[in-house]
C-alpha cells in the first residue's frame, strides 16, 4: 500500500509539472533601429521689421521726482515766535521761485504752521505772516501772486508730536505744496 501511494503522489507530481510546462514564447519582434536623423541647424532668427513704438515715455516733473530737490528740500524753518526766514533758507527759496518762474501754469499752495504753544488764534496768525513772507521772498524771483497761495494751519498740522524743543522746531515751519499730479 505504501507502494501506491508513492506512485500515486508521484503521478500527481508529473502531472502537475506536465500541466505548468509552457510553450515557448516566440521572442517579440525587435523594435527597428534608431536612426538618427542628421542635425539641421535652426534658421537664424530675423528681427521684425522696427515700428515705431505708441508707447509714449512718461516724464516725471522736477518736483514729483524723489531724487530732486525740488521735491526734497520744501520746508522753511523758523524760530520761536518769529516769522523772518533764515539766510540759510535763500538758496532753497531761489531754485523753487526760478523753478516756479519758468513754470507760470503751475501754482502751489504756501503752508504756514506753528508748534503748539500758543493759543489756536495766535498759531493761526503766526502761520499765515510765516507763510506770507515765504510769498515775499518767491516773487523776488518772478513767481506770480496767481501762481501761490498762503494757508495757516497754525498748530493743527504738526510734523513732529513731541513736547520738547526738538518737536517744537520742527513744527514751526511753512511748507512748499505742489500738485501731486
Amino acid at each position: 500500500m505504501k507502494f501506491i501511494k508513492n506512485l500515486s503522489i508521484l503521478c500527481g507530481g508529473v502531472i502537475l509539472l506536465a500541466a505548468c510546462s509552457s510553450t515557448p514564447v516566440a521572442p517579440e519582434p525587435s523594435a527597428p533601429p534608431i536612426v538618427q536623423a542628421p542635425m539641421v541647424q535652426p534658421s537664424p532668427v530675423r528681427p521684425a521689421p522696427t515700428a515705431e513704438s505708441k508707447v509714449q515715455s512718461v516724464v516725471i516733473p522736477p518736483y514729483l521726482d524723489s531724487k530732486n530737490p525740488l521735491s526734497t528740500n520744501r520746508s522753511v524753518y523758523f524760530d520761536y515766535d518769529v516769522f523772518a526766514i533764515k539766510t540759510e533758507f535763500n538758496p532753497m527759496l531761489e531754485l523753487h521761485g526760478r523753478y516756479l518762474s519758468a513754470n507760470p501754469k503751475l501754482s502751489i499752495r504756501v503752508e504756514g504752521n506753528a508748534d503748539e504753544r500758543g493759543s489756536a488764534e495766535y498759531n493761526l496768525a503766526l502761520g499765515q505772516k510765516r507763510a506770507e513772507s515765504v510769498v515775499r521772498a518767491l516773487k523776488l524771483y518772478g513767481v506770480k501772486d496767481s501762481q501761490m497761495e498762503a494757508v495757516s494751519w497754525g498748530k493743527e498740522k504738526p510734523k513732529a508730536m513731541g513736547h520738547d524743543e526738538a518737536a517744537w522746531a520742527q513744527n514751526r515751519r511753512v511748507d512748499l505744496g505742489y500738485p501731486s499730479k
